[in-house]
């Protein structure tokens, strides 16, 4: 393709793997902080790259309830490992931001009120389930009676590059809660990965004027259909599914059933399914006063409804069991969040099963409730 041209937006075009180098390269001559999953202390994390070589090629990930385990297999594929922990609303909606700043100048008290800022981040390997994760987070975020200044800065300038999902993992039920494993949400480009060659799907202009001027071709009917084979397989080869068909009702009309005080002996209430949940924007402010008494800083920063001290009101816990603090996490996700917002808080990407320290798997959870109630 003559390289003064440029694809069409809804477009699939095809490139030779080493050419990601050249976009990766304007991605970062355009001023984006370019960021993907990278291997690094022996786990996954989502760390800036410079060049494709820093991708996880070759590895996968093995993750059940309770268990995570990175491992090099010496396959030819960047895009097959499974994320760990991390996940993209890091840099959206950070855990620690800086709300306002005091000053006690000459006996009386000056404000300052940091304007937000952000670096404009590329996400590259952003999965369909996390791609959804992000736009819940529009929802919470992005509304039209408030939006979070913080979050628009970043989510504003961010480039998302997503990527179709060939090789689900064992804790993974995104097929069942309709977010992958196709990207189906909104992305400057998408990726699928063969085993030759990356196939590139234009989602904006953005999209479009990273692409203008590299060599590509448009994608053959037979590249198409063994990337469409591809994604079948991997939505069959799910480990884990959700049946969602009785949802939110079958939480919402038994929040007393003794189901809930079952999984609150087996939970500990350590909070890291929130932690490493995409969709979960628990949050506190935190005063930092200086030892002098004349400065003092608030900062936003994650909590967690499975904090004891969240739920913490005037005149005592709203929340003040386990097996409640789990069952508003639960309830949230599956029953409150599709009434307020027309969609779930949950997008099938498995951290907090493949993350909880007692194994508690949501998916199983949901279906033992169902069958008690029958």
């Amino acid at each position: 393709m003559p390289s003064d041209r440029s694809p069409e937006i809804g477009s699939t075009v095809s490139i030779q793997k080493h050419i990601f180098n050249a976009l990766l390269e304007k991605l970062k001559t355009q001023g984006y902080e370019v960021v993907g999953p990278h291997v690094e202390n022996e786990t996954l994390v989502y760390a800036p790259i410079q060049k494709l070589e820093d991708l996880p090629r070759g590895y996968v990930t093995e993750q059940e309830a309770g268990s995570f385990r990175l491992v090099y297999t010496g396959h030819t594929r960047y895009f097959d490992v499974i994320p760990g922990a991390q996940s993209w609303k890091q840099f959206l909606f950070p855990s620690h931001a800086n709300l306002f700043n005091l000053k006690k100048v000459n006996g009386a008290w000056e404000m300052e009120t940091p304007k937000p800022t952000a670096p404009a981040y590329a996400f590259i390997g952003v999965r369909g389930c996390e791609l959804a994760a992000i736009q819940i987070q529009d929802n919470a975020f992005l509304r039209s009676d408030f939006t979070d200044p913080i979050y628009r800065v970043a989510r504003e300038k961010a480039f998302i590059l997503a990527v179709n999902c060939m090789h689900p993992a064992g804790t993974c039920f995104c097929a069942s809660m309709g977010t992958g494993p196709r990207v189906e949400g909104d992305a400057d480009l998408t990726l699928t990965e063969l085993e030759d060659v990356f196939l590139l799907n234009v989602g904006s202009e953005l999209g479009r004027n990273i692409l203008a001027g590299l060599p590509y071709e448009s994608a053959s009917a037979f590249v198409l259909n063994a990337a469409n084979r591809g994604l079948e397989r991997a939505t069959l080869q799910m480990g884990r599914s959700m049946d969602t068909s009785d949802l939110p009702d079958l939480i919402l009309n038994n929040l007393d059933h003794p189901h809930w005080r079952a999984i609150g002996e087996r939970c500990l209430s350590c909070a890291n399914c929130t932690q490493v949940c995409p969709t979960c924007f628990c949050w506190d402010a935190t005063d930092t006063l200086s030892l002098d008494g004349n400065q003092t800083r608030r900062e936003r920063v994650w909590d967690s409804c499975f904090n004891p001290g969240y739920s913490y009101q005037a005149g005592g816990n709203t929340r003040p069991t386990i097996h409640s603090r789990y069952r508003q996490w639960m309830s949230h996700k599956l029953g409150t969040w599709k009434v307020q917002y027309g969609t779930f808080g949950c997008t099938g990407c498995g951290r907090c099963i493949t993350w909880c320290p007692a194994a508690i798997d949501i998916t199983v959870e949901v279906a033992d409730l169902r069958k008690e109630i029958r």
